[in-house]
């Protein structure tokens, strides 16, 4: 063993019995010559280490046999054309599926094993795919860049291993490669169309299953669409079931502040409804003023108040949102000169952390009515969601009064919540023969709750199936969830070819 500025180099010679030929097998007899490798050995501690190999050339003495010669390759150390050892081609592979190219490259700087990106992305290779779909087969899909590009992922459930990545989430796509690849019995996917309908063209004969964390989350937005859709009445519940405090001086009304962002909302509301008066639709006015279709929408269905009280109300204080309740009690007292300071130290012996400067100027906008109007606290549509589709068990004693009391505030949300509870329960407990029933008492529930009924009666099979078997999406989720990993991992730079080499390889 030698030293040079700082590298170990071993010196080693190949001993053992003769090779055999490559392309006949032959056991060689004579000795051509001999020549000196150079392998990159995995480190000494910090030190890098090189192996200087004395390997020899052989004779192939059959004489029907192409080849001359042939190098001598060492079993478990050297392969053909290699520069490293086998033992420090596995560690480079390791390094390479955890992290790729460049983050690969920069560990092997730091833990002294000389190799670069290419060098590493050179060392992966995608393993082949069966030829044969497992017994439970896995589909979803997971964004490429999102809202722009998808992919599919195929996993074997029961294994829980990815058998392949396909470029996109279409069914010409899908449904050559069930094709290719038969013998699927049962395939758990979510609820696309263009999944179901591949199923159906390539592996008629499989069980389709549908998931059921998403039929729970259909479930859950069709109940926050019942509560987004009744927010009056809990409003008006809130506000009758609330104890006004009578203020010693009328706080000025409420007047809307000339901003840019007010003004360019009067102007979109004025120029969206002139185009819809002259017939034009939803999507000629979008391409016509470059505007998404979802903001005319929400600009034909809204009034033009409701619009500008939330744009003159976009960047609200929500460090000073649970204080303005007490803001305005006090301001109400001590008239149009409340002292901001005075204020300020109050709020702060109730816990207030923010800036005099805020409250200062929060009062500024209670002297000229640019303040909003204060409600009654009540829940998000999307917190009431999660309270029903929650065990029940699991709810606070707070939340179950809260619950209470907005079933107490319209009876059709008491009646989405009943319809909510009933549907989880035959999905907690797998009593997917009562789908039927259940739907039936949907259909004559809020609009939300039909609708979504109505969908799983266009999938029926594939919900009974989810709601009464084992089998789901979970695992293929959790693999999805590696799958953004791996891609964040990568910046986004990396190919898709990348991308599924490393999916693919890593267990």
């Amino acid at each position: 063993m030698k030293e040079f500025s700082g590298e170990l180099v071993v010196d080693a010679a190949s001993v053992g019995p003769p090779g055999r030929c490559p392309d006949c097998r032959t056991v060689a007899r004579r000795v051509h010559s001999s020549y000196y490798r150079r392998l990159a050995e995995r480190p000494l501690g910090q030190r890098p280490v090189m192996v200087r190999l004395k390997a020899r050339r052989f004779f192939c003495d059959r004489k029907s046999c192409s080849r001359l010669t042939f190098a001598e390759q060492v079993a478990g150390f050297t392969e053909r054309h290699g520069r490293t050892t086998l033992g420090m081609r596995e560690r480079l592979h390791a390094v390479a599926v955890e992290l790729g190219g460049r983050p690969g490259a920069r560990l092997c700087r730091k833990i002294q094993l000389k190799a670069g990106r290419t060098l590493l992305l050179s060392l992966l290779q995608a393993p082949p795919v069966p030829d044969r779909a497992p017994r439970v087969l896995g589909v979803d899909d997971f964004a490429l860049r999102r809202r722009t590009r998808y992919a599919t992922i195929l996993v074997d459930v029961e294994a829980s291993r990815v058998l392949d990545v396909l470029p996109d989430r279409t069914t010409e796509t899908l449904a050559t490669w069930l094709t290719e690849h038969p013998g699927a019995e049962v395939i758990c996917r979510d609820r696309a169309s263009a999944y179901s309908k591949a199923i159906r063209q390539a592996a008629p004969q499989a069980l389709e299953v549908a998931d059921r964390w998403h039929l729970l989350q259909n479930l859950s937005n069709a109940l926050e669409k019942t509560c987004h859709q009744h927010r009056s009445c809990l409003r008006k519940y809130a506000e009758r079931e609330a104890k006004p405090v009578p203020p010693d001086v009328e706080v000025p009304l409420q007047q809307l502040p000339r901003t840019a962002i007010v003004e360019r909302t009067r102007h979109r509301y004025i120029d969206i409804h002139r185009l819809l008066d002259e017939g034009r639709t939803v999507a000629a006015v979008a391409r016509e003023l470059d505007l998404d279709w979802r903001t005319v929408n929400k600009y034909r269905k809204t009034p033009l108040d409701d619009l500008l009280a939330s744009a003159a109300n976009r960047r609200p204080n929500t460090e000073l949102a649970s204080y303005k309740p007490y803001l305005h009690e006090r301001f109400a007292q001590l008239g149009s000169q409340a002292p901001g300071h005075r204020l300020h130290r109050e709020l702060r012996e109730r816990g207030f952390c923010g800036h005099v400067r805020t409250v200062q100027r929060y009062l500024a906008r209670l002297a000229t009515g640019q303040a909003e109007t204060q409600h009654p606290p009540m829940p998000h549509p999307s917190t009431i969601a999660t309270w029903v589709t929650r065990p029940r068990q699991a709810l606070t004693e707070e939340q179950e009064d809260q619950l209470l009391q907005v079933r107490l505030a319209c009876p059709d949300i008491t009646r989405a919540c009943d319809l909510g509870w009933a549907f989880m329960n035959i999905t907690r407990n797998r009593r997917g023969t009562l789908l039927m029933q259940w739907i039936q008492q949907a259909n004559n529930g809020p609009k939300p709750l039909s609708g979504f009924a109505n969908s799983l009666l266009q999938d029926f099979d594939a919900v009974t199936a989810g709601l009464t078997l084992e089998w789901s999406s979970g695992i293929v989720e959790g693999h999805v969830n590696r799958a953004k990993t791996i891609k964040r991992a990568m910046y986004g730079r990396a190919s898709f070819r990348l991308l599924r080499t490393r999916m693919l390889i890593q267990p």
